[in-house]
């Protein structure tokens, strides 16, 4: 074992695709901002994150550019591959790829059926790995086949969307970061860390970064911003594989697919400012190597509540450099 390597601390922000344009917009301010990182995802038929990330390449100068996630069953490992050297030529160091295998449901819209999806994202991770970062794959496996070289390797993390301990194993043995959705604080700590060290430790390298999805709510009144976080997130705990992480973390209430006021405690930050940038800061020392902040606006005026929350990620982030 390797031991645990050590990464930049960051805040980052969480973007919905929207329009392409707009999204553009959003990462300029919030790189004006000094917030350090922006995240976008892909998801069913809507924009293109791969794509809209190299077209921000152009309009931002030190912004790390992420997806978070973009599905892999819907795109051949080498057809990711094509797209991501695009971005990464076009934003050299700063652009990060996040895969996952999505959720069941979403993929049977397709009528896609997801097949052992963490033996099937263990060999897309390798393929992704072994081309992009050193220049040529040849795999037969069980799920894909492989044989491709590219005339210049990228400078690419492939990173994998976690949520139960089998998936943050996986991460610390193959992936090059972990990125987490509405995952309680207290089981990130009891059980995505450890099992990450153990996948590391296992395969003899050192434990990848723990990206970590906060919500964030600057607003005093709690019960508002339990509320406005059942707005952004209620849909959420229709979906079985958050259902089962959230059971997992001490949750049972969570088959109801209702958020109660105690499970948006274990992973809601809200408050003041102080308060915010205090628990900020306390989930980086927890080992979270970087924050993937959703701003939710509360209270009567949404948009100046989400600019005050945008301007203090900014002012914590620029803390920590």
């Amino acid at each position: 074992m390797q031991g645990v390597a050590t990464y930049q601390k960051r805040i980052g922000l969480f973007l919905s695709a929207r329009r392409a344009a707009e999204i553009q917009t959003d990462i300029e301010w919030a790189e004006h901002l000094g917030i350090q990182a922006a995240w976008i995802p892909t998801d069913g038929a809507r924009i293109d994150g791969i794509t809209t990330l190299a077209a921000a390449a152009a309009r931002t100068r030190d912004i790390m550019l992420g997806t978070a996630i973009v599905p892999t069953y819907p795109r051949h490992p080498l057809v990711m591959a094509q797209q991501v050297q695009v971005a990464a030529q076009l934003a050299p160091g700063r652009f990060r790829l996040g895969i996952g295998p999505s959720h069941r449901p979403l993929m049977q819209q397709m009528g896609i059926d997801l097949q052992n999806p963490m033996g099937h994202l263990r060999e897309y991770v390798r393929i992704l790995k072994a081309l992009l970062q050193q220049g040529s794959v040849d795999l037969d496996g069980e799920f894909y086949q492989a044989h491709e070289t590219i005339p210049k390797t990228v400078d690419v993390p492939v990173m994998v969307s976690a949520l139960q301990r089998g998936s943050f194993e996986l991460c610390g043995a193959e992936a090059d970061g972990a990125i987490t959705w509405v995952c309680p604080y207290d089981y990130l700590r009891e059980t995505a860390l450890p099992a990450m060290t153990q996948g590391a430790e296992a395969a003899g390298r050192p434990v990848p970064p723990l990206i970590v999805h906060t919500p964030v709510c600057l607003h005093d009144n709690a019960r508002e911003a339990r509320d406005a976080f059942r707005e952004e997130h209620g849909s959420t705990l229709s979906l079985p594989f958050y259902q089962r992480m959230m059971t997992a973390a001490g949750y049972p209430d969570a088959s109801k697919q209702t958020w109660t006021d105690a499970m948006i405690d274990g992973l809601l930050v809200y408050g003041s400012e102080s308060r915010i940038a205090d628990r900020l800061r306390a989930l980086l020392d927890m080992g979270a190597t970087e924050i993937m902040a959703t701003a939710v606006p509360a209270g009567d005026d949404r948009p100046a509540s989400l600019d005050r929350t945008l301007r203090l990620l900014g002012q914590v982030s620029q803390s920590l450099t």
